[in-house]
């Protein structure tokens, strides 16, 4: 009975020692610094022919990170931030680019963004006439 109260006190004293420092730090952790400066901002972004997202099958796919840098597999990273920063990241505020000239021949382009945009939820889908009118609005947002 001896040995089996020595073995007892002896694990728990090795529990202790061994797992108090991580404990410890655990608790100071979160209260040492902000584990982040800024907001997160990571987004995919979807491109695919057809009328709506449901129906379509998407051809390419990339991600945008656009905090605290531009990153991430889009072509053209740091343009397409630039352009989100210029709306506020508010996709529906997009507007057409003065003197693209689009014919008039459909056939529909969705795209698809979904994510974190400054800390808040992004989800958003528009079909464009034809990819010509979609890259009219997006510029390099959605040149990829």
């Amino acid at each position: 009975m001896r040995n089996t109260a020595r073995w007892a006190a002896a694990l728990g004293l090795t529990a202790a020692a061994v797992c108090g420092p991580l404990t410890g730090a655990a608790v100071a952790a979160p209260g040492a610094a902000p584990s982040s400066l800024y907001a997160p901002s990571a987004l995919v972004l979807t491109t695919g022919h057809g009328n709506d997202a449901a129906t379509a099958t998407p051809e390419r796919a990339v991600t945008l990170n656009c905090a605290p840098s531009a990153s991430g597999t889009h072509p053209a990273a740091a343009e397409a931030c630039a352009e989100l920063r210029g709306v506020n990241g508010d996709l529906e505020s997009l507007k057409a680019a003065d003197g693209v000239m689009c014919t008039k021949l459909y056939a529909p382009v969705v795209v698809t963004v979904q994510g974190v945009w400054q800390g808040k939820r992004v989800s958003y889908e528009r079909t464009f006439g034809n990819a010509c009118m979609r890259d009219a609005v997006g510029g390099s947002l959605f040149a990829f």
